[in-house]
């Protein structure tokens, strides 16, 4: 098959690589449909992450048809189309049992080198270096997806691929930091950065019932794109007005939160990947009835 490879820093190919195999009677393999660039893949082309070795499979926002399935995985069928979320959980460790799927203590074999780095190690994680579990990403023809009773989320033939894609992780980060934001309706709600970690939380922070939304950017495509969500709730100022204290990388959003009766602020910054939750809220319709208790 073809996949995206990372070679070293600033070097990425489509090379010809072998087709993934069942490797667990808990494996899926699924033929990709859709799949995005995510802004942490950045990290890794630009060669912040550690333990990335030339030739592993980048992308871990994905989605296809399932192919091929492990004789444990009972859920889904042949043929089903899915979602799959960027973390690797196995529903039986105690933090899955606590819905913390994105801390699943038994999916990353090399958690060790994980936690030597960073203080503690998540689950694992598609395409996202070898102390992270080594796993091949999705930014390919085919994926085999582990712990494939668990993870991938069942889409209706109702929802198109590129509405359903961002619930592998970039829609769930957004409404995350939102949801944080702990937004009452009624709300005046500042989102400074409208990459797309804030165009999420713009629509999350709408569907909460903010009263308001001010989304904050000095590049006017992005401002245009918030604005095309919910006009009548939201403001954004020009880019002119903008100033550096307002800055905010590519792909980050920090959300302030203010309430009208007590003007208390609260804050949330979605600043890094494991911002994912592992269950989240439901988000509307027909979203709701694919990601309501599911591993997002």
């Amino acid at each position: 098959m073809r996949a995206l490879c990372w070679h070293g820093k600033g070097d990425v190919r489509v090379d010809t690589v072998p087709d993934p195999k069942i490797q667990h009677p808990r494996d899926a393999i699924i033929k990709i449909t859709c799949c995005a660039i995510c802004g942490s893949d950045l990290h890794l082309l630009d060669g912040y992450q550690p333990t990335m070795e030339s030739g592993d499979i980048l992308g871990h926002e994905n989605m296809g048809e399932v192919i091929e399935l492990g004789s444990d995985v009972t859920n889904l069928k042949i043929g089903d189309r899915v979602v799959v979320p960027f973390t690797i959980s196995c529903g039986d460790c105690w933090f899955c049992k606590q819905g913390m799927y994105s801390c699943c203590d038994t999916t990353n074999p090399n958690a060790e080198i994980a936690r030597k780095a960073m203080g503690h190690s998540p689950a694992g994680l598609f395409g996202f270096s070898h102390m992270l579990g080594g796993y091949s990403g999705g930014q390919a023809e085919y994926l085999r997806v582990p712990m494939a009773d668990i993870g991938p989320i069942k889409v209706p033939d109702s929802v198109s691929d590129e509405q359903a894609l961002f619930l592998s992780d970039i829609f769930p980060t957004g409404y995350m930091a939102a949801e944080n934001a702990q937004i009452q309706p009624g709300d005046t709600v500042a989102i400074w950065g409208c990459g797309p970690v804030g165009q999420f939380a713009i629509r999350s922070a709408l569907m909460m019932g903010a009263g308001r939304v001010i989304a904050i950017d000095e590049v006017a495509e992005r401002l245009a794109m918030a604005e095309a969500g919910e006009p009548k709730r939201l403001t954004s100022p020009r880019p002119t007005s903008m100033t550096n204290s307002c800055h905010a990388p590519p792909t980050e959003a920090l959300i302030v939160a203010s309430t009208p009766s007590d003007a208390r602020l609260r804050a949330t910054a979605p600043l890094t990947l494991y911002s994912i939750r592992p269950r989240q809220r439901c988000i509307s319709p027909p979203i709701e009835s694919m990601c309501c208790g599911k591993r997002l």
